[in-house]
């Protein structure tokens, strides 16, 4: 693998004492639970973070007025095992419209035992932000950003 390949792609994993099936519901149905309120695209707090269960949905915001911000799309839905949405979430930490600029999420849910799973999670093309796109890697590879959702996901078990 190249340098600049690696640097354009973070992994982080996790792994909870769940079956696969419950693991991939609390990750999908459940990702308002542990998304951090203060990760708000919105000029209100957050009532409620949605994941829309297949392909073509959203996942987004919806704020405590009832007004919403969409900052992802679902792009492969196949449970219990995998899931791909886009990050539709620019250099600046605002929504991109543009769809070429847009990175995309992994998350791949393998079954370790019947009662214990690993969740491994990929950002990958993290480039196609453009220029300002290492903020955005060092925003979601950083504390505050993946191994924080993980850490707050894997803590639901």
């Amino acid at each position: 693998m190249t340098r600049q390949a690696e640097e354009t792609v973070i992994r982080h994993q996790v792994v909870v004492d769940a079956p696969i099936e419950r693991a991939f519901k609390v990750f999908t149905e459940g990702f308002g639970s542990f998304k951090p309120r203060e990760h708000n695209l919105l000029g209100v707090p957050i009532a409620e973070t949605i994941f829309e269960p297949r392909v073509g949905g959203h996942l987004y915001d919806r704020g405590v007025d009832g007004t919403e911000c969409r900052w992802s799309r679902v792009l492969v839905y196949e449970p219990p095992t995998r899931v791909v949405f886009s990050w539709d979430i620019g250099p600046q930490w605002q929504v991109e419209t543009d769809l070429e600029k847009t990175s995309e999420v992994e998350v791949r849910f393998v079954a370790e035992t019947p009662e214990r799973t690993r969740v491994e999670l990929e950002h990958r093309h993290l480039e196609r932000h453009g220029e300002g796109w290492t903020g955005v890697r060092a925003g979601v590879d950083g504390e505050g950003g993946w191994p924080l959702y993980l850490q707050r996901y894997g803590e639901l078990f």
